[in-house]
């Protein structure tokens, strides 16, 4: 079963399965993570949704560099959580499948090309206080250790 972070399903809610697939990029030290303006501002792992057709592994190349603006290599699945939430942005309740990966950050090719995002390189432990959602709190902590 996967484990689930944050409140609960509401009962009598319907929830949209949105899949999606981050990433945990540590490079000399430090960790890369992006920072999103709207419709908060909050810092997360780069990464989001699967598209229809799209394996997860694609999705992930794909989010990171719109996110980030940076290639990546070496992907390895850490695992997955699940989190009931609300997107603003996209007016869905939604049941999120995270899917988590650690990768190695190869080089940025440009600025994120996704808007009200920037990338931050953060010290772990900070980023460890800091992501927005606790599933990736979580899965940076047990990286760290």
């Amino acid at each position: 079963m996967t484990a689930r972070y944050g409140e609960p399903p509401e009962s009598g809610r319907r929830y949209t399965l949105r899949p999606g697939a981050y990433a945990i990029l540590p490079r000399n030290g430090a960790v890369l993570v992006t920072h999103q303006a709207e419709p908060w501002p909050e810092y997360q792992l780069p990464g989001g949704g699967i598209d229809a057709g799209e394996s997860p592994l694609a999705a992930l190349h794909r989010e990171v560099f719109e996110e980030t603006g940076w290639k990546i290599d070496a992907p390895r699945r850490l695992g997955a959580f699940r989190r009931f939430t609300y997107m603003p942005e996209y007016d869905l309740w939604a049941e999120k499948l995270c899917i988590i990966y650690a990768a190695r950050p190869v080089r940025p090719l440009g600025a994120p090309s996704e808007p009200g995002h920037q990338a931050v390189w953060m010290d772990p432990e900070l980023a460890s206080e800091l992501l927005g959602n606790p599933g990736d709190r979580d899965f940076l902590r047990r990286l760290l250790r």
